[in-house]
């Protein structure tokens, strides 16, 4: 189907629903900078622990090390070093307050799980920041 270029879109725009920016600071995060904030959190965990574990490799150790690393951060700084590295943040329920401990903890179990985070909305954001009332957002 081809739309009028006069006419608008029915589709309201991401992140309408919840009240936050079509785009710029504070408008979701894309997908790619999400998942490109993953790996940066993922690749650094896992050379602090093979830091730790050399000249094995890490294991299970760099998991454990980034369920620590994302639930301190999200609560301390409300990113995690990915995010800061890609330009993002973790948008909160009550604007200005920090995370809960158990937004973090829940969150961080389910992006472990990865299959979670890969469930998304209409919106984009994956099954643990619906759970949690958050998402990532442009910082």
């Amino acid at each position: 189907m081809v739309r009028n270029a006069e006419q608008p879109s029915q589709a309201p725009d991401r992140g309408a629903s919840l009240g936050l920016p079509a785009s710029g600071p504070g408008s979701l995060a894309p997908f790619s900078r999400r998942a490109g904030g993953f790996v940066v959190d993922a690749l650094g965990t896992a050379l602090i622990g093979w830091a730790f574990t050399a000249p094995d490799g890490p294991g299970n150790w760099s998991l454990v090390i980034f369920g620590v690393l994302t639930v301190v951060t999200l609560v301390l700084f409300g990113q995690t070093p990915g995010h800061r590295v890609f330009g993002m943040r973790l948008a909160h329920p009550a604007p200005g307050a920090r995370l809960a401990l158990w937004r973090a903890v829940v969150r961080t179990a389910l992006l472990m799980l990865l299959v979670p985070a890969l469930l998304v909305d209409a919106d984009g954001r994956g099954l643990h920041d619906r759970l949690t009332g958050t998402a990532v957002v442009l910082d």
